[in-house]
């Protein structure tokens, strides 16, 4: 659970309330380094066990969501398939805060303005614990992959470039 006095996230509060255990990891923000590799750098952990959060829309369901590992890139032409889309592009980061309540860097999988279908990609079932955004800048939680899995409401899927 949250530590005492660290502000709660609407992603921490709705974890709370599922009873999922996890543990908040602050992190010092650099405006210039907002990516999954710098958040690895800080936290010492591989880069394979830092998530990220992308929010796509597809051509024929609209909004939804990826989460990869921090040095994957989303195969659109994968991410399409599995969605049920012909065409997918991601969202232009002026829509993430109107969108989802977030801001670049600091968007959740979970706690959103609006559950969006969300995406996981499937590497994530072989740790045991990961690293993705409380929902804010500066902010990651850790918690089990089934765990994060269960709270967005997440499907496993081939969702990156090799």
């Amino acid at each position: 659970m949250a530590d005492k006095g660290m502000k709660k996230t609407n992603a921490a509060r709705l974890l709370d309330q599922l009873k999922i255990a996890y543990e908040l990891i602050p992190y010092e923000v650099d405006e210039e380094h907002l990516g999954a590799e710098h958040i690895a750098e800080i936290l010492g952990e591989p880069i394979e066990r830092i998530f990220k959060t992308l929010v796509l829309r597809g051509d024929k369901t609209g909004l939804f969501v990826c989460v990869v590992p921090g040095a994957g890139e989303v195969d659109l032409k994968k991410a399409a398939k599995v969605t049920g889309n012909k065409k997918v592009e991601m969202i232009h980061v002026k829509e993430l805060l109107p969108l989802t309540g977030y801001i670049r860097g600091g968007c959740s999988p979970i706690g959103m303005k609006k559950p969006l279908p969300t995406w996981f990609h499937e590497s994530i079932m072989q740790y045991d614990s990961v690293y993705c955004s409380a929902g804010q800048r500066g902010l990651q939680f850790r918690l089990a992959p089934a765990d994060l899995l269960g709270a967005a409401k997440g499907t496993l899927a081939d969702l990156i470039v090799v």
